[in-house]
């Protein structure tokens, strides 16, 4: 078998119907419009969401949820994470981006929150901290800074 032997399955395809040729081919006329009225016309048919004066589906449905548009965009690291760097190293928002602790910098910056315990000494630089991760900070010996 060679592609120029295939053929199309018998009846699967079928000529296209040409409309207005008289009355003898069956869609002579009017060509199977009808008589008049929009969808007669050229060029004229109803909106898809169109239900024939009928309020539409969508108007039909509640309003549901709320966007509040004063959301701020902040990552978020609590403290017990920063465990895992060592004694007295520089925190910044770009390092817990290296580190992993965020997958990116949130469009209104890294907040600092106080879950968890730190043992070690750091010299924090966020644009947010918590009171509790503050306290905690400085009770393990290091700095906060807001930037």
């Amino acid at each position: 078998m060679k592609l120029h032997n295939l053929s199309p399955k018998e009846g699967s395809k079928r000529k296209k119907q040409r409309v207005g040729r008289g009355s003898g081919s069956g869609r002579g006329a009017f060509c199977g419009r009808g008589v008049k009225g929009q969808n007669a016309r050229s060029g004229g048919n109803v909106h898809p969401i169109f239900e024939g004066g009928q309020t539409r589906l969508f108007r039909r449905l509640p309003k549901v949820g709320f966007t509040n548009q004063f959301k701020r965009d902040v990552s978020i690291v609590n403290v017990g994470q920063l465990n895992r760097l060592s004694s007295d190293t520089e925190v910044t928002p770009e390092l817990l981006e290296e580190e992993g602790f965020i997958s990116k910098i949130g469009k209104d910056g890294v907040k600092i929150l106080g879950d968890g315990e730190l043992e070690v000494a750091l010299e924090v630089k966020a644009h947010d901290f918590s009171e509790s991760a503050c306290e905690k900070i400085e009770a393990a010996g290091g700095k906060t800074e807001v930037i």
